[in-house]
């Protein structure tokens, strides 16, 4: 475990936020009080029937856009994909989770809040970023839901997008998954469900328990913050599927993949200041920024006890002072991306 010094607020969520009070009461609170054995990549299977790349479109030197038509929603999503700049032969595939439906309809909230599209370029990596439903913690849904739709995000991020998109994009089988926030608990669920899928896991500053009342208050506080019913997601307060998408009840799962997480301790740093660039407004950054981080620091500890209880290797990192804001999640992203290399090329802490 190693500390850091190194952190503005996610800027959309505290502006959702500050419309709905209750909700920010509710996953705050919820937060506060409680929220790679060798692996050989698995061979992309053949797509699902129905499952298809529409079209390709070029956005930038190293970016692209592929609108793959995703079978199990019957809807096309829009996934941007950054390839090298010299590409070297086939390639890993890095899937990188957005946090709190943080999307615009057209660009993915990595794109738009960190230098991710320059920092990859020259990596010998496919970076995929999915544009995501909001609230949709990339999971299979139980039933439709009136407002949101219908949600199928583990199906498409394991059977459906794998198999269209890694062939097209020279892929060579090895993947890996990342997200911050929401989708930092949504990139180890997936993980865990699916063992030896990704061999690297990276997560950014995410809560990984999804029982008890605290567990359930933070999925459910998001969902209705977008006007959905968490219980078409996972039923309802007594429905075992809630057990079976917590990360520190599926832990095992994790074992034989590369695993970096990182949090801060909520304490306020230079990032949070009045007239760091871009900082608007830092009371929302230092009060609802730094108690939400206070929140997925309990989680972390609590995700490292356990992961060192049942001897499964990971890399913990905090962040003091840190919120939970951008530019602390573009430094955790450079700094994790040697262990997360050396996990997708085999050589990491597994």
């Amino acid at each position: 475990m190693t500390s850091s010094t190194t952190g503005p607020a996610h800027g959309d969520v505290l502006r959702r936020w500050r419309m709905s009070p209750a909700v920010t009461m509710v996953v705050a609170t919820a937060l506060v009080s409680g929220v790679l054995g060798v692996i050989v990549a698995p061979t992309a299977t053949a797509a699902p029937s129905g499952t298809r790349i529409e079209r390709v479109v070029q956005e930038g030197p190293t970016q692209f856009a592929a609108y793959v038509h995703s079978a199990s929603m019957d809807k096309t999503i829009k996934v941007q994909v950054l390839t090298p700049r010299r590409p070297s032969g086939p390639r890993p595939t890095m899937y990188m989770l957005s946090g709190l439906g943080e999307e615009s309809p057209d660009t993915s909230i990595w794109l738009l809040k960190s230098d991710a599209s320059t920092f990859f370029a020259d990596k010998n990596v496919n970076v995929a970023l999915p544009i995501a439903g909001n609230g949709s913690f990339y999971t299979d849904w139980q039933r439709d839901d009136p407002k949101l739709g219908r949600y199928k995000w583990e199906t498409f991020l394991t059977k459906e997008l794998p198999s269209v998109l890694e062939p097209r994009f020279d892929g060579n089988g090895v993947r890996g998954i990342g997200g911050l926030s929401m989708g930092a608990g949504s990139a180890l669920t997936l993980a865990a469900r699916n063992p030896g899928f990704y061999r690297a896991v990276a997560a950014y500053s995410g809560c990984y328990t999804t029982t008890g009342p605290a567990g359930q208050a933070y999925p459910r506080g998001i969902v209705s913050a977008f006007g959905g019913n968490a219980d078409n997601m996972w039923g309802g307060i007594g429905d075992p599927d809630w057990a079976a998408h917590d990360v520190l009840r599926r832990s095992a799962g994790l074992r034989g993949s590369g695993v970096y997480v990182s949090t801060g301790t909520g304490q306020s740093g230079r990032y949070d200041a009045p007239g760091f660039p871009g900082n608007s407004n830092p009371t929302d950054r230092q009060v609802v920024g730094g108690a939400i981080e206070v929140g997925s620091l309990w989680c972390t500890q609590n995700l490292q006890a356990q992961l060192a209880a049942q001897g499964i290797p990971a890399s913990f990192h905090y962040v003091n002072p840190g919120t939970h804001s951008w530019p602390y999640w573009v430094d955790r992203l450079h700094k994790s991306w040697p262990f997360i290399q050396a996990s997708l090329n085999g050589r990491g802490n597994r």
